[in-house]
């Protein structure tokens, strides 16, 4: 069951269980729900933690892309649905699938810590389940915009 303080069901698919990871997850979920106004539901994510095979797996199979990927975002409603959700109802807004693996190498490579590229992770799949894409650059400045409000109110920057 998902209480109100905890926004996000956790999976660990082919890796270790990890507290942190946990941690940071549920930090930055709730303030995704409080920035976005759901905190009145009982909507919750699925966030699934998984390797570098299975994400790929899965962008294959439902994006027919054959290649690994960071995040992938499984929404369960349009984004004009989203405002009129039963809010009384425990059901999931969607499925995030993070490989950790990749986590790792992009916080390297863009010289930031893991928390912070986690955290992203998890923002950038919050507001895709959300409705948001970053396809037209107008749509690509504002979820950028909210993802960084939400990193920043939370002090989890680039450094």
């Amino acid at each position: 069951m998902i209480t109100l303080e905890k926004r996000a069901q956790i999976v660990f698919e082919d890796i270790e269980e990890n507290k942190e990871y946990e941690k940071i997850i549920e930090k930055v979920t709730n303030k995704c729900f409080e920035e976005e106004k759901l905190l009145d539901t009982k909507l919750y994510l699925s966030i699934i933690l998984t390797t570098p095979d299975k994400i790929q797996e899965l962008n294959n199979t439902y994006r027919k892309i054959n290649k690994a990927t960071d995040v992938l975002s499984f929404p369960m409603y349009e984004k004009e649905e989203i405002e009129n959700i039963n809010r009384e109802i425990e059901e999931p807004l969607g499925d995030i699938v993070i490989s950790i693996e990749q986590v790792k190498q992009q916080a390297i490579e863009y010289e930031h810590s893991f928390e912070r590229e986690l955290a992203y992770m998890v923002v950038h799949g919050f507001y895709h389940l959300m409705g948001y894409d970053h396809i037209e650059i107008n749509d690509k400045i504002e979820m950028r915009d909210k993802e960084e409000k939400i990193l920043n109110n939370l002090n989890i920057t680039r450094d």
